[in-house]
């Protein structure tokens, strides 16, 4: 009996032995794999171009600003956001606010009694009851409070007008909407007069100057056009991680302001480096990366692009020769995800 029972508890522990092995392979069969296909990063060349977007804006000197005189009142709005207009005609109309209307009501009243304070003092000095200092002083304090009440441009209402052919760009406010001292209701921009602003890496940046041949074009496709770089800013973007080119947009491509555009930019002569497929490239926020696969596994990792030339970018920075880029299915990974290179095994 003793025997029976010792035989039938070794059963039992077997069988319990047998189910932990099967939970631990179902847990190991419910981690991810991900079928991704991979290039390998060699050492090749480059034709000195890289391949840069952005998009067209206002130049400097064809924006026109539309600057409510003093807090008021959207009354009209004759032009919004959009609207060609020529010189001179109206965009907006201004009423006085209640805070406006009682300021200016209190600089009337001001003037009016620094100008008696002023014809005051001219009497008594003619009675030889004040000086020339009295009067001057009394004439200063009657004109510094008629400039405030002209400073206060806005009286019964104001109309702002185009200062400059162009379209009306930036106009938000609607009729009834407040709008205080100083605020830019809307901005005219100017036609003929665009430039295009494109991100680069900061490691090429400094290997771009103003001269640099450039070919643009719209993002979508079209005729690329030959420009010269106007402009560098090598400085960092918090947003983008990028620094920006500027070039110099031809009017005669009849573009405005807001376009996206592609360009290729010139940074230098041909030069050996690593290279990868540009389908391997990933962008988060404007740092890129790329995820290499070692051991069934994808790492991310950061890199510094260069030059581009057709279906290939050189890596300036992050990768050795021989690393195995992801090209398909990168978008789907993360850090450390285990995956299947397609078509390996075959």
């Amino acid at each position: 009996m003793k025997r029976g029972l010792l035989i039938l508890s070794v059963l039992l522990l077997v069988g319990c032995g047998k189910g932990g092995g099967d939970a631990s392979d179902e847990n190991s069969a419910e981690q991810p794999v991900a079928e991704v296909r991979v290039a390998t990063a060699v050492l090749g060349s480059s034709d000195g171009a890289i391949t840069a977007y952005g998009a067209t804006e206002a130049g400097p000197g064809a924006t026109h600003s539309l600057v409510a005189p003093a807090e008021a009142i959207v009354d009209t709005v004759f032009a919004p956001t959009g609207t060609a207009v020529g010189v001179g005609q109206p965009v907006v109309s201004l009423r006085p606010s209640r805070t406006s209307r009682l300021e200016s009501a209190k600089a009337l009243s001001d003037a009016q009694a620094a100008n008696a304070a002023y014809a005051r003092a001219l009497r008594l000095r003619k009675d030889g009851l004040a000086s020339d200092a009295d009067v001057e002083t009394a004439r200063a304090a009657a004109a510094a409070a008629r400039s405030a009440v002209a400073n206060m441009g806005i009286g019964g209402g104001v109309t702002l007008r185009a200062a400059a052919a162009g379209t009306v760009q930036g106009l938000t406010a609607k009729p009834g909407d407040q709008v205080a001292a100083g605020t830019t209701v809307a901005i005219i921009v100017g036609r003929g007069d665009l430039r295009a602003r494109f991100g680069v890496d900061p490691v090429i940046a400094p290997r771009i100057h103003p001269g640099t041949t450039a070919q643009i074009q719209l993002a979508g496709g079209g005729t690329p056009v030959t420009v010269p770089v106007v402009g560098v800013d090598p400085s960092v973007d918090a947003t983008t991680r990028l620094s920006s080119v500027f070039v110099r947009v031809p009017a005669g491509l009849g573009l405005a302001a807001g376009e996206p555009l592609r360009a290729t930019v010139q940074v230098g002569a041909t030069g050996q480096g690593i290279t990868i497929p540009y389908s391997a490239l990933l962008d988060d926020g404007g740092r890129s990366y790329v995820f290499v696969v070692q051991k069934g596994v994808a790492k991310r990792v950061d890199v510094s692009p260069g030059n581009s030339a057709g279906e290939t970018v050189q890596i300036l920075k992050g990768l050795q020769p021989g690393d195995q880029v992801v090209t398909e299915g990168g978008t789907a990974l993360e850090d450390g995800m285990k995956v299947k290179i397609a078509g390996a095994g075959r």
